[in-house]
């Protein structure tokens, strides 16, 4: 069995999602996970924050138990050498009870990991890298919860819907100085994604007034060209790297493919998805992160056409509801090898 966090607010939305793919879903009795018996195909889940593949359940009332079984999730499933990362947390309650009990678990698990396979100690890395297998713990409850260790193999698959980062939460990034806090959409699909705007590469930004996702650009010294009927704050305007297109950013074309498309607009849902599948289907860029915007959510399907109709030559293709995302979804990803 597979289990899935869904974002928060989500559950529901995310049981749809799988119910559209044609997959059944079962939501875990008091506990925010939901199983599956396949993965997804395509491995794309808009409304799912955190992956834990071929999970097992557990109920330990003891700390040495839930120590156990994380031991023999490495042990049955790691060479000596392989290098391993670690993501525990609480997924229950709130304050600091779960996150005391987490710290109690990971010692324990050291100590006994010590004792009984020292080596494999040696190959925990402190940050979550390509090379390594994802070992997830998540509780449920003080004595229930599972165990999921993904090898590099299997994450490197699965990269849409399994994150690097724990629980799939990525904290708001925050800057005062930018227009909005709108941004804050760009920075966290770059994190997931692993690739950022660059030094000298070329970003089209459609719908940008005010600019915060011009600003991330210009902030990257990247060449921005911003598409809105109206124009962006004062100082962007001014900003040299800048070239401001005044008109519809649903008519706007490149004039070559450009590295960056990144559109924030404010516009009916199918008209961003439109607007995403003709740039992907032309090539106009060779990465994107493309705001889609729901005003309730009875339109959440029009998702699946997305999911049915990226091109084959898009290279990594991401659907998030983002840690940002207010009721939206953001897609993005990687059209054209750089």
């Amino acid at each position: 069995m597979h289990a899935f966090l869904a974002a928060e607010g989500c559950s529901t939305f995310l049981v749809d999602e799988f119910q559209r793919m044609g997959m059944r879903a079962q939501v875990a009795e008091n506990s925010p996970l939901i199983w599956t018996e396949t993965l997804p195909s395509p491995a794309l889940l808009a409304f799912a924050r955190q992956t834990l593949p071929e999970a097992q359940t557990l109920n330990a009332a003891s700390i040495n138990g839930w120590a156990d079984a994380m031991i023999e999730a490495l042990l049955t499933k790691l060479g000596d050498d392989d290098p391993w990362h670690l993501h525990l947390w609480p997924a229950y309650g709130e304050g600091r009870a779960g996150l005391h009990r987490c710290g109690l678990i990971r010692e324990a698990f050291v100590e006994r990991l010590k004792k009984r396979r020292r080596v494999r100690l040696r190959h925990e890395q402190p940050t979550l890298s390509r090379a390594c297998a994802l070992l997830q713990v998540v509780l449920t409850a003080p004595d229930a919860g599972c165990v999921s260790l993904a090898s590099d193999a299997q994450r490197q698959d699965l990269r849409a819907v399994l994150s690097d980062f724990q629980a799939g939460e990525i904290p708001h990034a925050e800057d005062k100085a930018a227009p909005s806090r709108a941004f804050a959409k760009v920075v966290e699909a770059e994190l997931r994604l692993d690739q950022r705007i660059q030094r000298g590469q070329s970003c089209v930004d459609l719908g940008a007034s005010p600019g915060s996702w011009s600003y991330v650009g210009l902030q990257r010294s990247a060449r921005v060209i911003a598409v809105d009927r109206s124009p962006l704050r004062e100082d962007l305007m001014r900003h040299p790297k800048l070239l401001f297109h005044q008109g519809d950013a649903f008519k706007f074309k490149p004039e070559q493919t450009v590295d960056w498309l990144i559109c924030d607009i404010i516009a009916a849902p199918q008209r961003s998805i439109d607007l995403l599948l003709e740039w992907l289907t032309e090539e106009r860029m060779r990465a994107f992160i493309v705001t889609i915007k729901f005003k309730g959510n009875d339109e959440y399907s029009l998702l699946d056409q997305l999911k049915q109709q990226c091109p084959p030559r898009c290279t990594d293709f991401r659907l998030s509801r983002l840690c940002a995302n207010k009721n939206e979804v953001t897609a993005f990803g990687v059209a054209l090898n750089q």
